[in-house]
């Protein structure tokens, strides 16, 4: 899949323009998205991820088009499902940090921009680090598994919440830097006694950034082991992201029926990590078969509707719930 230096900077410059465009809305006007909104906007990315896989078919459809639209769609559901696992934790961050809500959309759209640099960053090594040494499909495949085991482990201890407001990253600001206790608006930094202090606003994108680039750590490798063009690996990521802002609004108060949530990704990134150790078996020599692009679309898609199918019934005892998108709302079963 060859794709030029002209298709590279048509993507980059629309897809830039469209999250330019969704931040200097939230600047202008912070507020909580109805779910009008929310749907409208969910549904508008997700008619442009699908009409990208139809440009990917059209433009390559003599250079196998129909394989790399398949491998973009699968990647693109991966990286929206490992998203929803990102929201469960930035659920867990607004509501230890006590974020107001009106100001939890400019939150998530700055963390949102964090990840797509970290992510790009992230692309561009991998696709380096794999053009050079075949061997690192072994790296990611035990990788994947490893986290695959993680996930698993997560969901039984149902320790991620003191995980996700306490690490590395926010304990190291903490001790650097002087914080009010109060938020002023969307401002990271303000004036107080004389004295610039910082607001509890620069902690929450401190949290979101580090949260998400290591989720990137999991992502990444995922999805390269779908595909290794880096140009649907992008576009994947990015589409992905796009529509995180408003899913986490839109079926915030639901997320905590997902339940089996975590152990459907776990399946997922573990037969990614199957997949991709035999890819590198493969390209040694060692076996003549890989897993064909559209089981694995198809694995996906079935144990994506499994997990959400099992977690609704599981679930659907449970009471009307206190939205958690609210600071100091219950977490719920």
């Amino acid at each position: 899949m060859q794709v030029s230096g002209l298709v590279w900077a048509i993507t980059l410059v629309a897809l830039v323009a469209i999250l330019v465009f969704d931040v200097f809305v939230i600047g202008r006007r912070p507020h909580e998205p109805s779910t009008r909104e929310c749907a409208t906007a969910i549904g508008v990315y997700s008619a442009g991820a699908l009409a990208f896989a139809g440009f990917v078919w059209w433009h390559w459809r003599a250079a196998n088009g129909q394989t790399h639209a398949t491998e973009f769609v699968a990647g693109w559901l991966t990286e929206y499902s490992l998203s929803v696992d990102n929201l469960f934790i930035f659920l867990l961050i607004m509501q230890k940090m006590q974020v107001p809500r009106k100001l939890q959309q400019f939150a998530l759209m700055t963390g949102i921009i964090l990840a797509l640099v970290f992510r790009g960053a992230f692309i561009a090594v991998g696709a380096k680090i794999i053009e050079l040494f075949a061997w690192v499909f072994f790296l990611f495949g035990a990788f994947l598994l490893y986290t695959a085991v993680d996930l698993v482990l997560d969901y039984v201890q149902k320790d991620t919440q003191e995980e996700a407001t306490e690490n590395f990253a926010i304990r190291w600001v903490k001790r650097r830097f002087h914080f009010t206790d109060e938020f002023h608006g969307t401002r990271l930094r303000t004036k107080i006694g004389g004295r610039h202090v910082m607001t509890p606003m620069f902690l929450v994108i401190v949290a979101l950034g580090s949260t998400d680039l290591l989720f990137a750590l999991d992502s990444i490798p995922a999805i390269f082991g779908l595909t290794q063009q880096p140009y649907l690996v992008f576009a994947a990521n990015v589409f992905a992201l796009m529509g995180l802002r408003q899913l986490y609004f839109l079926i915030g108060s639901m997320l905590r029926k997902l339940v089996y949530l975590s152990i459907g990704l776990s399946v997922i990134l573990a037969f990614i990590g199957v997949k991709l150790v035999l890819h590198a078996l493969h390209h040694y020599g060692v076996i003549d078969w890989e897993v064909p692009t559209l089981v694995s679309l198809g694995v996906i898609v079935v144990v994506l509707a499994v997990t959400t199918v099992a977690s609704l019934w599981k679930t659907r005892s449970l009471p009307p719930a206190v939205t958690p998108l609210e600071p100091g709302a219950s977490e719920g079963a």
